[in-house]
């Protein structure tokens, strides 16, 4: 059963808007990009962000053509984005849709420096990652906001 906007976590935290967790790095009628927020919020990857349509659909193929644009146009942005600001040298993008039935492609930064053995989704188990808080995540939002203006 897929669930409605109604009872969807991630179609609330679009209605919080700019007090939804883990702050917005990108917003507008169609498309929301957020941060991540792991269990423990002083350990987030950070870097590690979401990408997700506005109107409420499971998966891929259920997009109206000017939302996959948009959707397509952000993650481009972000990569580029996070490459700017935050010195990714690459940018893995992928969409799972098991647990969530809101599609959302994550957008996971590897860093200079990464051993190859923690590259793809390894990539946050490396010991000397990038990690931090909501004030690291949070100065981490301000600096991609500011490189997808630029």
């Amino acid at each position: 059963m897929v669930a409605s906007d109604n009872d969807c976590f991630v179609c609330e935290k679009h209605r919080q808007g700019a007090a939804a967790p883990g702050g917005v790095a990108f917003e507008d009628d169609l498309v929301f990009v957020g941060h991540i927020l792991p269990p423990d919020l002083e350990d987030a990857y950070l870097g590690y962000l979401i990408v997700e349509p506005k109107r409420h659909v499971a998966g891929w193929g259920q997009l109206r053509d000017e939302e996959a644009a948009a959707l397509g146009k952000t993650i481009n942005s972000v990569a580029a984005a996070l490459r700017d600001s935050e010195g990714a040298e690459h940018v893995y993008t992928l969409t799972l849709g098991d647990a969530v039935p809101h599609l959302h492609v994550h957008l996971i930064p590897r860093y200079p420096f990464t051993p190859r053995e923690f590259w793809g989704l390894s990539v946050r188990e490396w010991p000397d990652a990038p990690r931090g808080g909501e004030v690291a995540i949070s100065a981490l939002i301000g600096r991609v906001r500011e490189a997808l203006r630029a």
